[in-house]
């Protein structure tokens, strides 16, 4: 059974979400023209390469955004929670995607047609200027990520990407801090290979920052994390 699309009026990401500014009368539009898709674990949501249609505005789940670097190796650049948006940046461009969407586990979306979208930037002064706000914030974190890349160890940026994922994705009130997550794509998120994510996680294990059960890893000692991540700054 389909589940129920929810409507952009009443959806309980407006307020925190590029749309916040629309008027009643441009949610509906957008409510009209949008579709509501469900992905399971592994599936794409864009392709890269591909001429983006619309965006995307993450309902429910967990989506990592990668790129297949020269070496044939993925790098994911981005990760996304409910209540994130997506697309934006190639749609504004008028580019192809740089990068691929893919869902992390079971995930929600609603997606938005590139006619509509672009005609509430033309007609919504307050949405353009949030919109280049947002674009600002995903400048200044790829610039960020790319000299810790640079300037940080593998063990400094691990116990970063740790924290990252924390930041993310940990729920209101739910302490420890658990999420399941493959090494390949935690060494993707690094910038490393696995079998160096899997010898830095034994020895966070070993120090009592983390533990793990099968994909599964959960924050003890997340100061310590912090400590460590913040040797190099």
């Amino acid at each position: 059974m389909k589940p129920q699309a929810p409507h952009c009026q009443s959806c309980q990401f407006k307020d925190s979400s590029l749309f916040k500014q629309c008027h009643i009368h441009e949610l509906e539009e957008l409510n009209e023209s949008k579709c509501f898709n469900s992905y399971k674990k592994g599936q794409v949501i864009f392709h890269e390469g591909n001429r983006p249609l619309g965006i995307f505005c993450v309902y429910s789940g967990k989506v990592k955004v990668s790129r297949m670097g020269s070496d044939g190796k993925e790098q994911i650049i981005r990760l996304a929670k409910k209540g994130d948006t997506l697309g934006y940046r190639s749609l504004i461009d008028n580019t192809k995607y740089t990068a691929s969407a893919i869902a992390l586990d079971e995930t929600e979306v609603c997606f938005i047609p590139a006619a509509e979208f672009n005609k509430l930037v033309d007609e919504n002064v307050k949405v353009s200027t949030d919109l280049m706000k947002m674009l600002a914030r995903a400048l200044g974190d790829t610039q960020d990520k790319l000299i810790h890349l640079a300037m940080k160890p593998v063990r400094e940026r691990l116990a970063e990407a740790l924290l990252l994922l924390k930041s993310t994705y940990q729920e209101e009130g739910k302490t420890p801090f658990s999420i399941s997550i493959s090494r390949e794509d935690l060494s993707s998120i690094v910038g490393t290979a696995k079998e160096t994510v899997i010898r830095f996680l034994s020895e966070f294990k070993e120090d009592g920052i983390i533990t793990t059960h099968g994909s599964e890893i959960t924050i003890l000692n997340p100061e310590k994390l912090v400590k460590i991540s913040s040797m190099y700054d």
